[in-house]
This record gives structure tokens, sequence and C-alpha cells, in this order.
């Protein structure tokens, strides 16, 4: 397996998929990866809708700004995060983490509580753009999942949530899209992207070491 390091030069974000489909066992690893990822008190405040069925993702093409990578892709992963954080959400999380753990619910009624009382003091629209934030780390592991599988992952913040979550029926499940994710596999004829430099910050303007 090649280092995560040497996985990241090769990825980039690429413009024209193929249409090849990219085997379900590895969707499913790219899915795990988001599916490990840590959040904030553990909530997982977020979904993922794996979308591999064409007439859907062509319906989704002008939501996506006619992006040709929402076609072309294998599967189309939408992050969709908690419209809100409530009491009955967050009971339930902590109700599985106690059966899980064979624990009373004792074990965890102050975390539990504290979580109940922290976001319960922001705004519908606070809480959820601090589920997004937490969708948005997952999806940071499954862009890394992917390079590390040579499956080629590109974010798409590029469209319109409202549409796509009526599209989806993400209102009625409480949910609200953040972002997309395209996995396929690179075109390597007509994506002009491919061949451009991998281009980042000079490291000194990105890191500030304090020893």
């Amino acid at each position: 397996m090649k280092s995560i390091i040497e996985a990241l030069n090769w990825r980039y974000a690429t413009k024209k998929m193929t249409d090849q489909k990219v085997p379900d066992e590895i969707v499913e690893r790219i899915i795990k990866a988001a599916h490990l990822a840590p959040s904030g008190i553990g909530l997982q405040p977020y979904e993922i809708i794996a979308i591999s069925n064409q007439e859907l993702k062509q319906q989704i093409l002008p939501i996506a700004m006619n992006q040709p990578q929402a076609v072309e892709s294998s599967h189309l992963l939408v992050f969709a995060a908690w419209d809100n954080y409530t009491p009955e959400r967050i009971n339930g999380v902590f109700k599985h983490l106690n059966e899980q753990r064979n624990q009373e619910e004792t074990v965890t009624e102050r975390q539990k509580n504290f979580a109940i009382s922290y976001f319960g003091n922001f705004t519908k629209e606070e809480n959820f753009h601090h589920a997004a934030k937490q969708a948005h780390i997952a999806l940071g592991l499954s862009v890394a999942a992917a390079a590390l599988e040579k499956i080629d992952a590109t974010p798409m913040e590029g469209f319109n949530p409202k549409q796509l979550d009526e599209l989806l029926g993400l209102p009625e499940k409480g949910l609200r899209s953040s972002m997309l994710l395209a996995l396929g596999y690179r075109d390597e004829t007509n994506d002009y992207n491919l061949k451009a430099k991998k281009v980042r910050k000079p490291i000194s303007e990105f890191l500030t070491e304090i020893k």
C-alpha cells in the first residue's frame, strides 16, 4: 500500500470521468473511512447518500451547475448534515452507544446532558453549520481513502443545496446537503486538468511552528 502522501500527490481535482463503474467493495471501503471519521462528542451528525442511478444523476446535473462529474462519476456521494441538534437525536446517539457497550445509561449521562445543553444555546442554523463541518471531516477521509484505492474523488460545493434537498427528500429526514463527492476514474484523454502541476502555497506560509 502506498503512503498517504504518495496517494494525495497522485490525486487531483478530476474534471472529466469515464463512466467506468467503481467496484462495490471499493466504494464500501471509501464510505467505511467516512463512517470511522471522528466527530464532536461522537454524534456523527450526518449521513451519506450514495447515488449510482444514472437517471437521478442526470436530474442532479443542472442542480450541480452542469459539472460533468455529476453524471460521469460512478457514484455521487451526498454528504447530508443534520438540520439541527435536538434532544431526541442526541438521546438516540447515547442510547445506541450504551447498548453497544453493554453499559448503564448513567455512564454517559453527564456527557449527554452537556451535549443537549451546549447545542441548545445555538440557533438551528448555527447547529447545522456545526454539523456540516463534522460531515466535512468525514469527506476529507473519504478523499484520502479513495486516493489510496487509486479512485478519483472530486469534492463539489458548486450546487444548489435547496434544490438538491427537495429532489432527494432530505427535509423530511431532517437533513440538509453540505457537499458532493464524485467517485470514478479520470478521463486521461479529455481531462485538461490531469497534466496540470499540483500547486499548493509554500509550506512557510501554511505552517507556523511554536516550540
